[in-house]
């Protein structure tokens, strides 16, 4: 365990180096504290979620690797392995749940038939956290998704299906948001695509936008619900066409006032969505960012502190939209400790987001603006160097969480104690 009075001298000495550039550490820690980071459930069980005993789910440009032990196998489970992971966290979490992680109760209920009540056991158990809750239709990993097409089939039932399933799923939200008074973000991403060249693009896409106009169609308060569309460069089986594109979305957030989900492993490794978020806020009231890691050809790693995310919040608190962010992790790693993949991907994401709150901006735009490029960059390698970690462990210790390391050694105890004997 850290001794406090050292991580309290630490900060001490932090804070007076960030003072000499005009940088108010406690100020930071202020605003990163009102950062909540929603928790994603398929990390806990590989997405597999809890439609049918033992689900095994995959297809639609879903896929898990790995076999770790302790994967969740109850919604027991999955609640015990949320909490023991925000029992390690500083700050606030909410928790993103996928509709196919109903409270069903061993019955079968296709996804046309879910209501409410199927969910009310996680709406009670947010309460007694006093946590909010986002929903996710899930659109795949069912025979009516074998084809690759769902709101944008060219069958009419098939469609039907899924557009009462996304209906029905935004009114649970709805009723998360009100339940719990705090708004429900409802996200909404379909796997539709063609492994190899399509001749009708056009079709597909024109049927997902009538599918959508239908969907959104019925309003609720935003005061309850928040909906979000989430767009996807390729996926597993959908390499040559994805129908919901980034421009599809972009458009039709745009025309319609919906928020815009970004997933920093949805696009070409060259692109960085860093420079997306100032563009598409001119446009749109607020905006969701799945915070994942593309290695190479797939979207779903643990996040870590590396230049993408660092850019992303970076670009974020230049900006001044921190209150237009909403934040939620999304990637699912089944080859190592999945407490842990929480662990490490939300302190890195709020690693993240302190080391852009301790930038000197107004420093750094007066050097831009007057066009002395070399004091802007000179000024933004100094900041690397800065104890900005010294901050985060005193951010921790304020939150009465494990600093540093410290938090490996519990999660291999609850691993010894807990995982291994499921």
């Amino acid at each position: 365990m850290k001794d406090h009075n050292a991580i309290k001298l630490a900060y001490q000495n932090a804070k007076a180096q960030y003072a000499e550039i005009g940088v108010d550490t406690d100020e930071a820690i202020a605003k990163l504290s009102k950062i909540d980071i929603s928790l994603h459930c398929w990390q806990t069980d590989d997405v597999s979620g809890f439609e049918t005993p033992d689900a095994e789910l995959g297809g639609g440009g879903i896929m898990a690797t790995g076999n770790y032990v302790g994967k969740a196998k109850t919604i027991d489970q999955v609640k015990a392995d949320i909490e023991k992971a925000m029992s390690l966290l500083p700050g606030n979490q909410r928790l993103n749940l996928h509709a196919i992680y109903g409270d069903f109760k061993g019955v079968k209920v296709d996804r046309d038939q879910i209501e409410v009540k199927h969910y009310q056991s996680w709406i009670d158990w947010a309460k007694k956290l006093k946590i909010g809750l986002d929903f996710n239709c899930t659109c795949f990993s069912h025979p009516l998704a074998d084809d690759g097409f769902t709101l944008a089939s060219k069958n009419a039932a098939t469609r039907k299906f899924w557009i009462e399933h996304v209906k029905r799923c935004r009114l649970i939200g709805a009723e998360m948001g009100k339940q719990l008074g705090t708004p429900c973000v409802h996200n909404l991403w379909i796997p539709d695509g063609s492994k190899d060249i399509p001749v009708d693009r056009y079709t597909h896409r024109a049927l997902l936008k009538e599918s959508l106009d239908e969907i959104f169609s019925v309003k609720y308060s935003k005061e309850h619900l928040k909906d979000s569309v989430e767009c996807k460069l390729f996926g597993i089986g959908s390499e040559a066409m994805v129908v919901g594109s980034h421009e599809f979305y972009m458009g039709y957030a745009v025309k319609n006032n919906t928020m815009l989900t970004l997933d920093s492993g949805h696009f070409h490794p060259t692109e960085q969505i860093s420079d997306k978020i100032s563009s598409i806020l001119l446009y749109i009231d607020e905006m969701l960012l799945h915070v994942s890691r593309g290695v190479r050809w797939d979207s779903d790693h643990v996040v870590i502190l590396n230049d993408e995310m660092q850019s992303i919040a970076s670009e974020i608190v230049r900006a001044k939209v921190l209150d237009r962010v909403i934040v939620a992790l999304d990637y699912f790693d089944a080859s190592l400790n999945r407490i842990g993949a929480y662990v490490i991907g939300t302190r890195a994401a709020q690693q993240a987001f302190l080391m852009a709150l301790l930038e000197p901006f107004e420093t750094l735009k007066a050097a831009e603006e007057s066009g002395n490029n070399f004091r802007r960059l000179a000024t933004m390698e100094v900041m690397k160097s800065k104890p900005f970690g010294a901050v985060y462990d005193y951010y921790c210790m304020m939150n009465n969480v494990l600093v540093g390391e410290d938090y490996i050694a519990e999660i291999e105890k609850y691993e010894a104690e807990v995982l291994v004997k499921r």
